[in-house]
């Protein structure tokens, strides 16, 4: 699958989260990067391992829901978004990626993750 791959932007994501819309937020960034700062409710698959610990993600994922795949300026989530794809998701990636996220000033959460453990 070359080319562009389908974006949606912050300003829509953040409408549909604040609709209560059914989204799965797949974030492809760094450990460190993850916890720097995310959407809520992301789950982190860093690119580095994604195609490895695809199986694993799979088990987390709902084929029948909405993914958006996001990382900090929009490279690493095209392949992710591809691979997703592939596997028959409904993905699109994050337009801008975080730092667009950010310059519209879109709520996000920082620091401890609960029980989640790094992804190498």
């Amino acid at each position: 699958m070359a080319g562009p791959v389908p974006e949606i932007t912050p300003q829509e994501l953040a409408a549909r989260i604040a609709a209560g819309e059914p989204l799965q937020i797949v974030d492809v960034r760094t450990w460190p990067e993850f916890r720097g700062g995310r959407i809520d409710g992301a789950i982190h698959a860093p690119i580095t391992r994604l195609a490895e610990d695809l199986p694993e993600l799979e088990l987390e994922l709902d084929a029948s829901v909405p993914v958006v795949a996001i990382c900090l300026s929009a490279h690493r989530s095209i392949p992710a978004t591809r691979l997703l794809r592939r596997r028959g998701y409904d993905v699109v990636q994050l337009a801008g990626g975080m730092l667009a996220w950010r310059k519209a000033k879109l709520p996000e959460v920082r620091g401890r993750v609960g029980e989640a453990k790094p992804k190498r």
